[in-house]
């Protein structure tokens, strides 16, 4: 679907924004500093339920095995916008709610709506817009959409609270990675450096809105009759973020080829021009004293790091359609290397 015209189409909403979409997170390292010892800080009494994927590892959403076997997962994301047309906004951020229910292996059932929004200065109309976004690509998603919670805030920011269901016997985590399984990417980079150029240049880039829109649910289930159990979603770490993850709590190594990534038309160009965010910097002096950057340029690894927002599935196995970018070995000197 595309946005219709709206009296408020002026209104560059990325302007209204500090950072855009996954690229305005708390960075890595900071986060894991206040999650520490959190996991199992607070006991909980008869909770009806055990606890599958929580805190310990960074998984892309909670799950929990009710008494009869049933899995249930939650997950929630939001962020500021990414792209100044509001429909889209909202297109974007919902699926990129609703990824964290794929990477996990699931499929989303319930997500209510998470609005901030400037009501004495952005008009209400485009948060109508928002809405109507976030609504299609759920209904796309065969996910109900109920209600959710919205403030007034200085700083518009949008996104979804997803309730899935999932097999635990079919979970796919980030800490099942075994040496000598492939690595495959189903989404190509470059995400982030163009959302840059179009937050400081008001260029569109249709292709970009296109991959962060669409739904990474075939990946997933792709990855499961395939008999996958570890993947993950790359997005605000960006891919070298994510593989540090994926392969620290696997206990392996990831092994990274350059030349196999993929990236998006006018990505290059876009660094080139300088259009980097400040969170794909922090991306890269996170995982660099955990790595062996040497086979690449300064630049070529700011891409690597570049903050994705709704970005593919970094898959620990090969399925159709999606390039091999690299494979696990067993834990060396460094959680990531690149060649």
């Amino acid at each position: 679907m595309t946005s219709p015209t709206a009296p408020s189409a002026s209104v560059r909403l990325t302007q209204y924004a500090h950072g855009g979409g996954c690229a305005c997170k708390i960075p890595p390292g900071e986060l894991e500093e206040v999650l520490r010892g959190l996991a199992a800080a607070v006991p909980v009494r008869d909770p009806g339920g055990e606890l599958l994927v929580g805190l310990d590892d960074g998984d892309d959403a909670s799950v929990v095995r009710l008494p009869d076997g049933t899995g249930v997962l939650a997950t929630t994301d939001f962020f500021t916008p990414v792209v100044d047309d509001p429909y889209d906004w909202g297109r974007i951020a919902a699926a990129n709610a609703l990824s964290d229910v794929y990477a996990t292996g699931g499929r989303p059932l319930l997500a209510v709506n998470l609005l901030a929004w400037p009501r004495d200065v952005l008009p209400l109309d485009l948060a109508r817009e928002v809405l109507r976004g976030g609504l299609d690509v759920a209904a796309a998603a065969g996910c109900h959409v109920a209600g959710g919670h919205s403030v007034d805030d200085p700083e518009p920011k949008y996104g979804m609270a997803v309730t899935g269901l999932v097999d635990p016997d079919r979970l796919l985590r980030s800490d099942a990675g075994e040496p000598g399984v492939p690595l495959s990417l189903t989404k190509p980079l470059g995400i982030g450096v163009l959302n840059s150029r179009h937050k400081a240049t008001g260029e569109v880039f249709p292709h970009a809105v296109e991959t962060m829109t669409r739904l990474n649910r075939e990946a997933a289930e792709a990855a499961l009759a395939a008999g996958v159990t570890c993947a993950t979603d790359v997005t605000g770490f960006g891919l070298l973020g994510h593989a540090y993850k994926l392969a620290r709590s696997s206990g392996v190594t990831a092994l990274i080829d350059a030349n196999a990534v993929p990236y998006l038309d006018g990505a290059r160009q876009a660094l080139s021009e300088g259009h980097v965010s400040g969170g794909t910097r922090r991306n890269l002096a996170w995982v660099r004293p955990h790595a062996d950057l040497s086979a690449v340029s300064e630049d070529e690894a700011l891409l690597l790091a570049d903050a994705q927002t709704s970005g593919g599935l970094l898959v620990a196995g090969e399925i159709p359609g999606a390039p091999v970018v690299g494979e696990l070995l067993p834990r060396g000197e460094h959680v990531v290397v690149l060649r």
